[in-house]
C-alpha cells in the first residue's frame, strides 16, 4: 500500500502547471481570502450536458426509479416536504438532491415540473427564524441535504427565494446554540453543511458564514483525527472489535458516514489552510483500501466496515456519497488520483448494483456475487435480502439517494481553472459550455466511447479566436498517452495533467488517445482483478433471474420488481494467465453500446411501451476472453462465494475459454479471480496429465 502514498505525492507534481499559477479567474467564482484558492472551480450548474452513451445512461435512469419513484412510494407520495402527513426525515431531500440535477441535465420537461412542484412547499416553509421543512421535523440531518437541493436548484433555476431560504438558514445555525452530538446522524454528518455554507460564502462575502462553519467544525465529530488514528483497521475486523451498532462509537463505523466524512477534512482544510487537514484525507483513502478496500475502488461495509473479503458487501448509499466525496475534493485538492477513484467508482460499482433499466438496485453489492437471492449471509449488520435487485432490499435509504450518482459525475465532467480555462476532470461523452479568456463563451464537444474505448475527441465551437489553457487529466493507470492538435502531437505521463495553452479557433480538434492495455491488480488471498483502463472486468455467469415477491409491497408499478439471480454456468474459474504476459494471454472484443450502456446479454430489462419485461439480446460494450480452470474445491459459505483459495492454485482440472465482462454488466459476477500455477500446469501437460 506504499504505491498509494506514492502516487498522490508524484501526481501533486505534476499538476502544478495547472493548479499552481497565481491568476485569478475573472469568470467564474473561486474561493476569497480568508479561504484558500482551490485548486481548480466548479463550474456552474448546467454548464456541463450529457451526450452519447452518457446520456442513454441518464435518460434510463429517467424512466426507471428516479422518474417515477415519487408517483408510487407512498415515503415520497405523502411525504411531508412536499406538503403531505408522511415521512418528514431523509427521504424527501435525499430524493431531490439527484431529482433535481438529472431533471434540468435531460431539460426534461416531465421532470422540472415535478422539482418545482416539491420546492414550492420546502420554500414556503421558510419561517422567520430561519428553520424550515416539515414542522414535525426538530433534526438538523435532513435540512444539511436539503441546503444541497436548495443550492442546485437556485443555480439552475435562478430563482432567489432558493437564496434567501438558506442564508437565512445559516444565519439560524450562527445564531443558536451548535447542536452536533456525536450519538446522531445530525453530529457525525454536520461538516455535509459545509459543502454549501462555502458555496453560500462565496455568494454572499459575509464573514458570519464562515464563523458559521468553523462552529460546526469544532462542535462536531472529530473526524480528521478519526483519520489519523483510524481505529478500525485489519486487526479490528480480525478480532471482530468493530462495533457493530448506532451507538457514537459504532456510528463511525458505519459505511456511508465514512463515505461522506472523508471530504470534511478537505473542506476545513479550505478555511484552516492547515496541512494537516489535507494529509488526513489521503491517509484516510490509503487506509480504507488497505483495511477494507474491496474491486471497483470502493471499501466495504456491510452497514459497517467489514474487511477486504471479496465477499463483503457495499452499501449503494456509500457508493455515491463517496463519489460525491471526491468530486468535491478534486475541486480543492486537484490530485488526479482522486479522479482516477471517481472514474472507478462510476464505470464499476455504480452500474454494477443496479440493473440496467434502472427500475431495481442493490443494497450491498460483492465484488464475488456468484448468487443474488434473500438466503442469510454473513453481512456484518445487514438483512438477509440486502443483495436483491429490487425496489427496497433493506433500509430506504439506498432507494432514496441512490439518484444522486449519475448526475453529479455528468455536471463534475469539466471545471475551471484559476487561469480562465478549463479542465477535463473525467472523460465521457458530454458538452460543457463555459467563460474562457477575457469572458469568451466557448463549447467543447467531447465525442467518447470512453470508459470502453481509447480514443476522445474535443471540439471546439467559439464565436471569435480564443487564447486559454485546456487542460486534459492522464489517468494514473495509462501508459504514455498521445495528443493530437493543430498539425502537432504531444504525449503525457501517467497521472500528470497536460496543459494546452493555445489560441483556439473555431472548429479546432484535439485527438487523445489513452491506450488501455490489460492489466492485473492484485488483491484479497493473491488472487488478481483484470482491468482495463477504468473498467473492472468479471466472469460472465450464464443466469436466470426470478422475480419474488418479499416482505415488503413492491407495488407492481410499472417496471417496480424485485430479482432474484441465480447462477446456471460454473463460477469457480482461476484464470490460467501468464502475469508476465497478460496481452498474450487475452483477446479483446469491442461491440456497439446500446441504449443501456452497462446491459450484457440476459439481463431482463423493462419495456415500457409493451409492459413487460424481457430479455436483453446484445454483448456487453467490451468483453474479454482468455482461459480459466475450475477449482473444485473452491465453492460457496453461507450462500456467498467462498474467500478465493490462496494463488497460485494448484491445477485439477482442463483449462477452457472463458469470457469476461465489465463489471457493471455483470448482476453475477467473480472478479477477484484465484490464478493457476501455470508452471504446474505445463508440467502436467508435458507429463500427459
Amino acid at each position: 500500500m506504499r504505491s498509494g502514498i506514492i502516487v498522490f505525492l508524484t501526481v501533486s507534481l505534476l499538476v502544478i502547471s495547472c493548479t499552481g499559477t497565481r491568476n485569478e479567474n475573472m469568470n467564474y467564482m473561486g474561493n476569497t481570502e480568508p479561504l484558500i484558492r482551490n485548486a481548480y472551480i466548479r463550474l456552474p450548474s448546467g454548464s456541463v450536458k450529457p451526450e452519447g452513451w452518457l446520456r442513454s445512461q441518464l435518460e434510463a435512469q429517467a424512466a426507471g426509479l428516479t422518474g417515477h419513484i415519487d408517483d408510487f412510494w407512498p415515503d415520497l407520495v405523502n411525504s411531508a416536504w412536499r406538503g403531505g402527513e408522511g415521512e418528514a426525515w431523509e427521504r424527501g431531500p435525499y430524493f431531490l438532491d439527484g431529482l433535481v440535477p438529472l431533471a434540468y441535465l435531460l431539460n426534461d420537461a416531465r421532470l422540472i415540473g415535478k422539482v418545482k412542484d416539491w420546492i414550492e412547499p420546502v420554500i414556503a416553509s421558510s419561517s422567520d427564524t430561519g428553520w424550515y421543512g416539515p414542522a414535525k421535523n426538530k433534526d438538523r440531518w435532513p435540512l444539511a441535504v436539503a441546503n444541497k437541493v436548495l443550492m442546485q436548484y437556485y443555480e439552475y433555476s435562478g430563482d432567489s427565494r432558493a437564496l434567501d431560504v438558506l442564508t437565512k438558514y445559516f444565519r439560524y445555525i450562527h445564531s443558536t446554540p451548535p447542536d452536533w452530538p456525536d450519538k446522531d446522524w445530525r453530529g457525525v454528518r454536520a461538516m455535509e453543511n459545509a459543502v454549501t455554507g462555502y458555496w453560500l460564502f462565496r455568494q454572499l462575502k459575509e464573514p458570519w458564514i464562515l464563523e458559521a462553519i468553523e462552529s460546526i467544525q469544532n462542535n462536531s465529530s472529530d473526524w480528521t483525527r478519526y483519520y489519523e488514528e483510524f481505529p478500525w483497521d485489519s486487526a479490528a475486523v480480525a478480532d471482530k472489535k468493530i462495533p457493530l451498532n448506532w451507538g457514537p462509537v459504532g456510528l463511525t463505523a458505519h459505511v456511508v458516514n465514512n463515505a461522506m466524512a472523508i471530504k470534511y477534512p478537505g473542506l476545513w482544510y479550505q478555511q484552516s489552510n492547515d496541512e494537516r487537514y489535507k494529509n488526513a484525507v489521503f491517509a484516510g483513502i490509503e487506509k480504507y483500501d488497505l483495511n477494507h478496500g474491496q474491486a471497483a475502488g470502493r471499501f466495504s461495509g456491510d452497514e459497517h466496515l467489514s474487511g477486504r473479503s471479496p465477499d463483503r458487501g457495499t452499501e449503494l448509499c456509500a457508493v455515491v456519497e463517496y463519489m460525491f466525496s471526491l468530486e468535491n475534493l478534486y475541486e480543492i485538492f486537484g490530485d488526479n488520483a482522486l479522479a482516477d477513484r471517481l472514474e472507478l467508482l462510476t464505470f464499476n460499482a455504480l452500474p454494477g448494483t443496479t440493473t440496467p433499466d434502472m427500475w431495481a438496485h442493490q443494497y450491498d453489492q460483492q465484488s464475488n456475487q456468484v448468487l443474488v437471492s434473500g438466503d442469510k449471509r454473513d453481512w456484518s449488520t445487514n438483512g438477509d435480502f440486502s443483495n436483491i435487485y429490487g425496489l427496497m432490499p433493506n433500509f430506504a435509504c439506498c432507494l432514496a439517494n441512490m439518484h444522486q450518482g449519475w448526475p453529479k459525475f455528468a455536471e463534475s465532467l469539466w471545471m475551471a481553472t484559476n487561469d480562465n480555462g478549463l479542465v477535463a476532470v473525467a472523460y465521457s461523452p458530454s458538452r460543457v459550455t463555459a467563460k474562457v479568456g477575457k469572458g469568451t463563451e466557448v463549447t467543447i464537444i467531447e465525442e467518447t466511447e470512453y470508459p470502453f474505448r481509447e480514443k476522445i475527441k474535443f471540439t471546439i465551437s467559439t464565436p471569435e479566436s480564443v487564447r486559454f489553457p485546456l487542460c486534459l487529466r492522464i489517468p494514473g493507470w495509462a501508459d504514455t498517452v498521445t495528443i493530437s492538435y493543430k498539425g502537432r502531437s504531444t504525449t503525457g505521463a501517467a497521472g500528470s495533467t497536460i496543459r494546452l495553452s493555445e489560441r483556439w479557433n473555431n472548429g479546432d480538434e484535439i485527438i487523445m488517445t489513452i491506450p488501455m492495455k490489460i492489466r492485473a491488480e492484485r488483491r484479497y488471498n493473491n488472487s488478481v482483478v483484470l482491468m482495463r483502463g477504468p473498467v473492472c472486468f468479471s466472469l460472465r455467469t450464464e443466469k436466470e433471474y426470478k422475480s419474488v415477491n418479499l416482505n415488503y409491497d413492491n407495488f407492481n408499478y410499472k417496471g417496480s420488481i424485485d430479482w432474484e439471480i441465480y447462477p446456471i454456468s460454473p463460477w469457480n474459474y482461476g484464470l490460467v494467465v501468464d502475469r508476465n504476459n497478460l496481452p498474450g494471454s487475452i483477446e479483446v472484443t469491442e461491440n456497439p453500446i446500446g441504449k443501456y450502456p452497462f446491459a450484457d446479454r440476459g439481463d431482463m430489462v423493462w419495456s415500457e411501451e409493451n409492459r413487460v419485461y424481457y430479455p436483453w439480446g446484445a454483448d456487453a460494450p467490451v468483453m474479454i476472453r482468455t482461459r480459466g480452470m475450475i477449482i473444485p474445491s473452491w465453492t460457496m459459505r453461507n450462500n456467498s462465494a467462498d474467500v478465493p483459495p490462496v494463488s497460485p492454485v494448484r491445477p485439477e482440472t482442463t483449462p477452457e475459454a472463458i469470457t469476461l465482462v465489465p463489471y457493471g454488466s455483470a448482476r453475477l459476477r467473480i472478479t477477484e479471480f484465484p490464478v493457476i500455477d501455470i508452471t504446474q500446469m505445463n508440467d502436467l501437460i508435458r507429463q500427459g496429465n
